[in-house]
C-alpha cells in the first residue's frame, strides 16, 4: 500500500485524529489521545508502525521480512512495517485494524462501549 491509501484508511477508524506532534515529517494517528499509528510518508523507504499483541508481534515477524520490531518505540509492543509492497495489503490493513483494536481495549470503557457502536473500516 502507498502512503496516501494508508493515511486514508487509517482516518477511516471512528474519531481518529491526526496529528504531527514529532514535526512535519511524521503523521501520528490517536484515538481517545492515544497513538495506534505512526506513518512516515517521506521516509525512504516510507513505513508506517502499529501497536501489536506481543506474540502476534513475533509472529508477524517470523512471517514478513518488512515486518521489524518498532523503531524508536517499545520493542514488544510495536512493530514498524516498511510499505514497500511485499506485506499483501489486506495483511497490512488487518495489522492496522489490529492496533486500533489494541488502543481502544485499552481506553476508558465508555469510551470503549461509544466506539464498538460505531462503524469500524472494513478489512
Amino acid at each position: 500500500m502507498k502512503p496516501e491509501k494508508v493515511a486514508a484508511y487509517l482516518l477511516r477508524f471512528p474519531q481518529t485524529t491526526e496529528e504531527q506532534p514529532f514535526g512535519p515529517e511524521v503523521d501520528v494517528y490517536k484515538v481517545g489521545g492515544k497513538m495506534f499509528a505512526i506513518l512516515g510518508p517521506d521516509y525512504s523507504p516510507p513505513s508506517v508502525s502499529l501497536k501489536c499483541d506481543p506474540l502476534l508481534a513475533q509472529e508477524l515477524r517470523s512471517e514478513f521480512a518488512a515486518v521489524t520490531p518498532g523503531y524508536h518505540l517499545n520493542k514488544t509492543h510495536w512493530n514498524t512495517v516498511v510499505l514497500d509492497d511485499s506485506v499483501p495489503e489486506i495483511e497490512l490493513k488487518k495489522m492496522i485494524s489490529h492496533s486500533y483494536e489494541q488502543v481502544v481495549n485499552g481506553l476508558p470503557k465508555a469510551l470503549r462501549v461509544r466506539l464498538s457502536s460505531l462503524k469500524w473500516p472494513a478489512v
